[in-house]
This record gives structure tokens, C-alpha cells and sequence, in this order.
């Protein structure tokens, strides 16, 4: 698995760098928005790592620019612990978030599991799964809509995924993100809020009157077939 870090504090990229290669992954590092954002485009990472806060691009710009071209899975590191912070991260794309300072036995739970989604439990099983106008292809964890391919981010995919796949069942969004993200959440649920918004935008005919991805007022959410 290769990692690309991405922060304007050279210490602490150094630190993170030492432990991830002791966890065998291959480790590459850029300083800027700029460099991760021309990394990305021309290297295959299996996930990234970006700090908010950087010169020139920052890693909210950065980010948005990786997603017209990548899905890869990003982690936004960041200084600041609102919520609209987090929030704004995962508009412009990001897959998770981990406040500063945190604990790198934290950072490496949270890229295992990003890493064990993106490549998919399911992939074993293959084939493709198909409701109404939606398809999805397992073994390539692609999205499509009218034959069309949809881009998805590796969180997004994650979550129609196991949304299709059991029809009709209501999901909180405590479920989702203990199951979705693969650890117990503690921060702000809106977080599932933001990626249903996103996959009625990119999958739904009419995101303001959806077909598929329903919810339960009160409850949570769900997939009507």
C-alpha cells in the first residue's frame, strides 16, 4: 500500500512517515497543496493524508482539485475541532478527519480502516448489483446511473454499497458510521448527512424528491428498491 502524507510541518510528517513505514506501507511526502494535488495526478496512491493548513494550496483546495480526477481515499488532518470545520472537509471530499494533536495508534486504526473499505469486503463476491437505474459493480467498486459512470468517493461507494444491499432497511446514522467508517464515531453524525446529500446529488434524477435513497424522519436511512 503506498501513503502520500502531505503537511507544512516537516517534524511532524517525519513522525508520521517513521510509523507507517513501520507498519509496511510505502510512504511518499509533499509539503504543499500544490505538490500533493500534482502527486496525485501523476502516482497511484492507495489513500492520502492532508493537512487544512498548508501554503499556496491549501488542503481543502487540494482536495476538491484530487477529487476531479482521483477517488482515492483521503484523511484531512486539521488544527481546528468545530464542526463546521469537519464538516466543510467532508464537503470538498474527504473520506475522514482526525484533529491535531492526536494519537498516531489513532491515525494508523483510522488508515487500516479506511484502507480495509476501500478495497472492499465485498469484492470477493463480485458481480454486479443493479436497482432500478443504479449499478454497481463490486469487483471495480464503480457506480453507474442510466449506463452512465458516476464518480463516487470511497466513502460514498461504501455507503451505497451496503445501503443496495439491504433494501428497505433502516440504517441511524449511528449504524453507519460504526459500520461504514469501521470504528465507533464519536463526533458529529451530520457527517452521514452530508455523504446521503452527496449521493442523491450524483445518483438521484431529482435529489430534492429521492427515489432510492430514502429516509425515516426520526430514525435514519435507508435504500427503496
Amino acid at each position: 500500500m503506498k501513503i502520500l502524507v502531505v503537511d507544512d510541518e516537516k517534524t511532524l510528517v517525519k513522525g508520521i512517515k517513521f510509523n507507517l513505514e513501520n507498519e509496511g506501507y510505502q510512504v511518499e511526502c509533499a509539503y504543499d497543496g500544490a505538490a500533493a494535488v500534482e502527486l496525485a495526478r501523476n502516482n497511484r496512491f492507495d489513500l492520502l493524508i492532508l493537512d487544512v493548513m498548508m501554503p499556496e494550496v491549501d488542503g481543502l483546495d487540494a482536495c476538491m482539485r484530487i477529487r476531479e480526477f482521483s477517488n482515492v481515499p483521503i484523511i484531512m488532518l486539521t488544527a481546528k475541532s468545530e464542526d463546521a470545520d469537519k464538516l466543510m472537509g467532508f464537503e470538498c471530499g474527504a473520506d475522514d478527519y482526525l484533529t491535531k494533536p492526536f494519537n498516531i495508534l489513532e491515525l494508523k486504526a483510522r488508515v487500516r480502516a479506511l484502507l480495509r473499505r476501500a478495497a472492499g469486503v465485498q469484492r470477493m463476491q463480485g458481480g454486479v448489483l443493479t436497482v432500478g437505474d443504479i449499478s454497481l459493480n463490486t469487483e471495480e467498486r464503480t457506480a453507474m446511473r442510466d449506463g452512465r459512470t458516476v464518480d463516487l468517493t470511497a466513502k460514498e461507494y461504501d455507503l451505497i454499497e451496503l445501503l443496495m444491499r439491504n433494501p428497505r432497511r433502516v440504517y441511524s446514522r449511528e449504524n453507519l458510521m460504526n459500520v461504514v467508517w469501521g470504528y465507533t464515531y464519536t463526533g458529529d453524525y451530520r457527517t452521514v448527512d452530508v455523504h446521503i446529500r452527496r449521493l442523491r446529488e450524483k445518483l438521484e434524477r431529482d435529489p430534492a424528491a429521492p427515489e432510492h435513497i430514502m429516509t425515516k424522519w426520526g430514525v435514519g436511512y435507508y435504500f427503496k428498491g
